[in-house]
């Protein structure tokens, strides 16, 4: 009987976190699933800028993928307020930089 009562208190708090942690982020203006994939975006900002470092050659087929997944940050991204990835500038901005490099080049190659 005890474990049940237990239980439904812990499922009660559960559930207030979770209705708790919605209404902060619809208070901040967005989305719950433009968060979650903010969260998702934010992983693979960092595999990419860890990628984008170690790599400064890349081929056209990495181009291809890094392009792609760099729009997707960015979108992610832009659906977030700035203050959320304020830490996550720095690495944000080189992607960026590295994302306007390899559109140059590409569109340079094709002009030729």
């Amino acid at each position: 009987m005890i474990a049940v009562v237990i239980i439904c208190i812990l499922v009660t708090i559960i559930l207030f976190l979770t209705l708790l942690a919605i209404f902060q982020i619809k208070m901040a203006g967005m989305e719950v699933k433009d968060f979650v994939s903010f969260i998702k975006a934010n992983d693979t900002l960092n595999k990419l800028y860890a990628f984008s470092v170690k790599y400064d050659k890349l081929t056209p087929q990495q181009q291809v993928l890094f392009l792609q997944e760099a729009d997707s940050i960015f979108d992610a991204f832009g659906k977030v307020p700035d203050a959320l990835w304020e830490e996550e500038y720095q690495k944000y901005m080189e992607i960026l930089n590295k994302y306007k490099d390899i559109k140059i080049k590409r569109w340079e190659s094709q002009d030729e």
